[in-house]
């Protein structure tokens, strides 16, 4: 069976470089709450919870819950690299499309460490072991950031598949760049221009300029997921997650 779902209430906190943040739990806290102010609806009614961040230990999703609340709901925790947060809010609408919870979190957390980021576990092998052998023969072991050589290594690629331009990559920088400006949360507001982006120091030759390059953040969002029933049983409208219904 599948049944309407709705996102009822979002929240997000402002993103900073790592050190000017909050402890993730405090950070993740925040945004769940904003959330549930803006659906209009306590915790006690969430009945699941789908919790996503990349940097952190086991379980801190149950950890950073703790600050909203004890209630004893199942705490799913998510971890799936660049798409963590996509897949924690995909896992949220999921349980409710199939009627096995009415009311879910779902929430994304990271709290990062400054400087290029790296493998953390040495002494097994690596999940990108396959993607390293690929790397390698695509651009050679360049002595670069680990971040840099994939995403660099990946537009290098779509450029020989597709004869696509450094121009467009700056383009998409420059389009990031003004919506950000519109974003009261983000982490940079600077309006960037396409000449600019490509005229900012290199970070890869033909690839990769400085601006296109994005740095450790630390922030937390969540969404409130539920059904058409809860969200009538509850008074809440669907067209406006801060409203509601007289």
């Amino acid at each position: 069976m599948s049944q309407d779902v709705h996102v009822v209430g979002v929240g997000m906190i402002p993103f900073t470089k790592p050190g000017a943040n909050q402890p993730y739990p405090q950070m993740a806290a925040h945004a769940t709450n904003a959330a549930l102010k803006d659906a209009g609806i306590g915790y006690e009614l969430v009945q699941q919870a789908y919790v996503g961040y990349v940097y952190g230990d086991s379980t801190a999703g149950q950890r950073a819950l703790y600050e909203v609340g004890m209630t004893g709901i199942p705490v799913v925790n998510v971890n799936n690299n660049c798409s963590t947060g996509s897949t924690a809010l995909f896992l949220a609408r999921q349980a409710v499309a199939s009627g096995a919870a009415d009311c879910v979190l779902a929430l994304g957390f990271e709290h990062m460490s400054p400087g290029a980021l790296g493998a953390v576990f040495n002494d097994r092998p690596s999940p990108f072991d396959h993607f390293e052998r690929i790397t390698d023969e695509l651009v050679g072991n360049e002595q670069v950031p680990l971040a840099l050589r994939y995403f660099g290594g990946a537009g290098l690629a779509h450029m020989q598949q597709y004869g696509t331009q450094m121009s467009t990559f700056a383009k998409i920088r420059a389009k990031a760049s003004r919506h950000a400006s519109n974003n009261p949360v983000a982490l940079f507001r600077t309006v960037v221009t396409e000449d600019e982006v490509m005229a900012a120091p290199v970070m890869w030759p033909g690839v990769m300029t400085r601006l296109m390059a994005c740095p450790p953040t630390c922030g937390a969002a969540a969404a409130i997921v539920c059904s058409a029933r809860f969200a009538e049983r509850h008074g809440l409208t669907v067209a406006c997650a801060s409203r509601r219904r007289p």
